[in-house]
């Protein structure tokens, strides 16, 4: 990411004593709102490194949480934690606090996805799975198995798979050949599996991942959030009426008819549209002047 921020974090790595990486982290101040975001401000818009570094140092913290619990893939805390280190600094890079949320919201995405990849890549030569089914069983297996006290040092019974799969909402071929390779059995890419709709396949053909990323599915969220308070503030700026007729016209499951609505308000059909189509340009108008402001169209 930048240079200067990843050398300065690396100065307290957490590779040669833990205990004193988890006490130094502690001394950085958490942020207050107001200065994060010009810090945020500072970092997008003059590009300065040192407001930079203070965001992911003051999250640290929360990096160390995540990355704790990930402890039980036998992988070392000291790699979790500069793994997830790594995420946050990329959280930073490509944080906008223009769009009103907090920084740590936003980076547990970064930081997580950061981590998990690392565990993947970690846990044997060949992938363990990229698909969202593969890594809901990975990262969820191990805990499903503790409380149904299922053997680790074998294959699962044929009620436990039964189980597995519909808890996780996944193929029992999936959950015994996730099973058997957490045990430390490694398969051929050309080993042939069933898929969900009982057709046969190899292994190689279930890894590729063709989901929209993380950042993007965030990003949609808070658009649609944005968007949902948009069309609240230019519904107040609408007259009671107005308000009332567009709601109950346009915004409901049901909505009213012209008839309905003339005769709730002894007025014709004909002023009812227009006091509708008059109300709906107010709010169209009320919600893109807003939406140029902050940058969202």
């Amino acid at each position: 990411m930048i240079k200067s921020e990843a050398s300065s974090v690396a100065l307290i790595s957490p590779d040669n004593n833990l205990g004193r990486y988890l006490d130094q982290i502690k001394k950085f101040p958490m942020l207050t709102a107001e200065d994060e975001y010009n810090l945020a401000k500072d970092w997008l818009d003059k590009n300065n490194t040192k407001a930079a570094h203070k965001l992911v140092t003051s999250h640290l913290r929360l990096v160390a949480k995540i990355a704790m619990g990930y402890r039980g893939y036998g992988l070392p805390v000291a790699d979790l934690i500069a793994e997830g280190n790594i995420g946050m600094m990329h959280a930073v890079k490509k944080f906008d606090p223009e769009r009103g949320f907090r920084l740590a919201t936003y980076a547990m995405w970064w930081i997580k996805a950061a981590i998990q990849e690392f565990v993947l890549r970690s846990w044997s030569q060949v992938k363990i799975g990229t698909t969202a089914s593969q890594k809901k069983l990975f990262f969820n297996l191990r805990k499903i198995k503790s409380k149904i006290n299922a053997l680790d040092d074998g294959d699962l019974s044929p009620n436990q798979v039964n189980h597995i799969a519909k808890s996780l909402d996944v193929s029992e071929d999936d959950v015994i050949s996730m099973n058997r390779r957490m045990l430390g059995g490694d398969h051929s890419l050309n080993a042939q599996m069933n898929k969900n709709d009982g057709e046969e396949t190899e292994w190689q053909d279930l890894l590729t991942d063709d989901r929209e990323n993380q950042e993007t599915l965030f990003e949609k969220h808070e658009e649609k959030t944005i968007r949902s308070k948009l069309m609240i503030d230019a519904l107040n700026l609408l007259k009671s009426r107005e308000k009332d007729i567009i709601i109950k016209r346009r915004l409901t499951d049901n909505p009213m008819t012209l008839e309905d609505l003339s005769q709730e308000y002894k007025v014709s059909r004909e002023r009812i549209r227009q006091i509708e189509n008059r109300a709906f340009e107010k709010l169209q108008e009320a919600m893109k002047l807003k939406a140029s402001e902050i940058k969202l169209i």
